[in-house]
This record gives structure tokens, sequence and C-alpha cells, in this order.
């Protein structure tokens, strides 16, 4: 029998009381496999713009291909199940989309790449759905109908792996039972082929939510034999069962967009190149304000305290060429990720003149009579000019484990090409 592909995206199924849009694309691949039918290559989970208002925890989206006999009646199938468990009643608003085919057209992808920086109407990904033949059905609002086209879209380049292990029906809404230290120990023992588990700065588990979603821990890491041999090392609850996710978390790719110093908008993501044009500002609350840009074309970046930037930010100097990434919020100002020193500005400071024969500085010698040398003699009329020793120095830098936000690229991954996974790891799916 002829099997087509069948691509599924799914998104905006959770709401703060519950259901995960992970969870969902689990249980819809464990009921597919039921039914006979295959799931061709890792489940999808993408992150897109984070800085969306409206988005849902993590702003991730979720997409599967399916190969089938008979996708009409997986089609019903999984469309039943979106209804019957998204939190439409507690103001979700889900969107799921078809494409059957074995390729992804490009205005798919391009879309896919702009949700991750910018802000994309849902009447929009609605047209382009129409323009391309998707299926597509969306409750609520149907604001979800982005993210789910977004999911089967994009392109992941560079890539990271995520076993996300769910709880059982009925410990859900209650504390996560996760023993901190053998999270500590599973970090020291697997990174960094596994990363961003535990906050060593900040003595924090990194692994487990904090809602009364289904969700009990996520690990990530570079291949899904790292974090499903990472997932054994981790006591205390047992998870009902895990799938692993290729996703586009960790990679920066949300940064890749160059912003205009002159004219940020709210809610887009992307990075900010130019001189530092004042000096940083520190402001309550330990945060520091930043001014950026080239000529005229200056933005307002803020780096807050909870980043652990702040030092780096406040002994940057005028004259420095930075790039800053981050998120846009109202004001419009940029929430710093990322800040790269591009070239320090050399610093010049007045001081008392050197006595060249003594190599000690000379004392004041009153009130307009210049400057003498205590031991020689030897007298100035004028001050030395002498180069500041500047610690910064030109490199990235990111913020604390803890601070990062899903899509953040960690300090330690590098940016080498990598192939796609391929084939499906032993014990993927549990």
């Amino acid at each position: 029998m002829r099997r087509a592909v069948l691509r599924v995206g799914i998104d905006d199924t959770d709401s703060r009381r519950g259901m995960c849009t992970t969870y969902l694309g689990y249980r819809i691949a464990v009921a597919m496999r039921a039914r006979g039918d295959e799931i061709a290559a890792y489940p999808r989970l993408i992150r897109l713009n984070p800085n969306v208002p409206w988005r849902t925890r993590g702003n991730g989206a979720v997409a599967l291909t399916v190969l089938t006999g008979d996708a009409r009646g997986a089609r019903r199938e999984i469309e039943e199940m979106v209804r019957r468990h998204s939190e439409v009643p507690n103001g979700a608003n889900p969107g799921l989309a078809f494409l059957e085919s074995g390729g992804v057209p490009p205005a798919l992808s391009e879309f896919a790449r702009e949700a991750l920086w910018r802000v994309i109407p849902r009447e929009r990904a609605a047209r382009l759905a129409g323009e391309l033949g998707l299926e597509c059905h969306s409750l609520g609002n149907g604001q979800g109908l982005v993210g789910a086209l977004g999911a089967i879209g994009y392109r992941l380049g560079d890539f990271t792996m995520e076993l996300l292990a769910y709880r059982n029906e009925g410990l859900v809404g209650t504390p996560r039972g996760i023993e901190g230290k053998s999270v500590r120990e599973m970090h020291e023992r697997t990174f960094p082929s596994t990363f961003n588990s535990y906050d060593a700065a900040r003595d924090r588990v990194l692994i487990a939510p904090h809602g009364p979603d289904p969700v009990l821990y996520g690990i990530r890491g570079e291949d899904a034999r790292s974090v499903i041999a990472a997932s054994g090392h981790v006591r205390g609850e047992r998870p009902a069962g895990h799938m692993v996710f290729a996703s586009n978390q960790g990679t920066g790719d949300h940064l890749a967009h160059a912003l205009d110093a002159g004219a940020l908008r709210a809610h887009e993501a992307g990075t900010i190149k130019g001189e530092v044009a004042a000096a940083p500002e520190a402001i309550s609350g330990g945060h520091v304000r930043l001014l950026v840009g080239s000529g005229r074309a200056r933005a307002q970046c803020l780096v807050y305290r909870a980043t652990g930037m702040g030092a780096l930010a406040r002994s940057l100097a005028r004259g420095d060429a930075v790039r800053l990434g981050g998120g846009v919020a109202r004001g419009p100002s940029l929430n710093v990720e990322t800040i790269e020193i591009l070239r320090t500005a050399r610093l010049w400071r007045e001081a008392n003149p050197m006595c060249a024969p003594c190599h000690k500085r000379m004392k004041s010698a009153g009130v307009g009579q210049g400057y003498r040398c205590a031991r020689c003699g030897a007298r100035s009329t004028r001050k030395a000019v002498e180069g500041v020793a500047r610690t910064v120095r030109a490199g990235m830098h990111v913020a604390l484990p803890s601070a990062q936000r899903h899509l953040s690229r960690p300090a330690h991954r590098g940016g080498a090409p990598r192939a796609q996974p391929r084939g499906l790891e032993g014990g993927w799916i549990l």
C-alpha cells in the first residue's frame, strides 16, 4: 500500500492552568503508531519569537512527519485529539495544520523564519495556508495557526535535541519529586553533550518547569543518545513516558536578524551593532542602561541584573564597538541577552608626570607651580596623559543559564555545521 507523507503542525493548545503542546504531540505520536503508521523523523519542537506578548510558555510549536496509508483517517483522529485535549476554556487558541507532501514549500519556510523574530498576524498565516493548499483548523481566536505553520515550515540548520518526560496523570498539578542532587550529578557527568540542566552559579535545577502542566522534566543536548542516557541519571518521580524532539532551541537563531537602532519595533528580536554612545548608567535594581548605535540612530539597551552581565555592561566605555542581541520591549528599548564586544576604545586619563631619571611620580609643587620630584628636584609644568588599562576584551558574552531563554545559545556551543539526525535512536519514545 502506498503511504502518504503527512506533515502535522500544532501550537497553542495549553494555558497557564495546564496542558502542554509537546505532550499533545507525544499523545498523537503514540496514537499514530498504534494505528500502524510510522513517525518518519524526530518530532520537531520549534521555538518561535519569544517576545510575542500573547505567547505560550516557551512559545514552542510541534511538528510531526507521519507515514500513513490512511491520511484522511489520520487527519480526522489528530483533529479530534486537538479539540478534545486543548485548554480552550482557559484561554488556549489552538492551531492545527496538515501538509500532505514530501517536501516543504519555500514560502512556508520563509514564513517560519520570519516568525522567529517578528509578530505575524494570524490572518496572514491563514492566507498563506490557503495559497499553499494546507488543510487547517483552529479554535479560540486561531492565533496558534502561526506556530502550526511555522513548525512545519522551519528548516533546521543548527539544531539541538530535547528529551521531554511526562508525568503520570494522577500527579499532574502536584509538586514535582525530582532529586536536585541527581540533576547536578547528571550535569557534571554529561556536559557538554547535555546543557542548561543545572546553574552552578545559583545552585538551581533547570530541567523542571513549575506550572501545572504534564511535563516532568526536559533534558537538552546535542544528540538523541546523550539525552536518553542522561535521563537515566535523574532520580525521584518516575515519568509515565518520554519523547525526543529535534529543536532550534539553544541555537540563538532568533537573533540572526539585524535591527535598526533608530527604528526599533516592539516585540521584535535581533541584534544592534554600533558604538557605545555614552557612559553606562547604573539604574535601580542593579540593572544597567546603555546607549548604542551609530550616528543619530541610537537605541536604549537594558542589561538586567538576572543575566549576570551587569558588571560587564558597567565596564564598557564610550566608543566601544559592540553587537547586542535581545528582544525589543515597549519604549522601545532592547532587553539584552548577549553582548559581543567587537572592539574596545582606547581610554586616556591625566596623571601627575613621571620623573624620567627616578621613575617616580612627581608631586604637586603648589597651586599654579607645576610638579616637582621629591627625590631629585626635577620639575614639570603639565600633567601627563596616559592610556587606561582595560580589563574587558573582545568576544561573546551570554547570560547565566538560569536567565537564558529557550532559544539562547549557550556559551560553550560552537558554530560548526552539523548533519541532520538520520534514523531514530532506540528508546526515542516510551
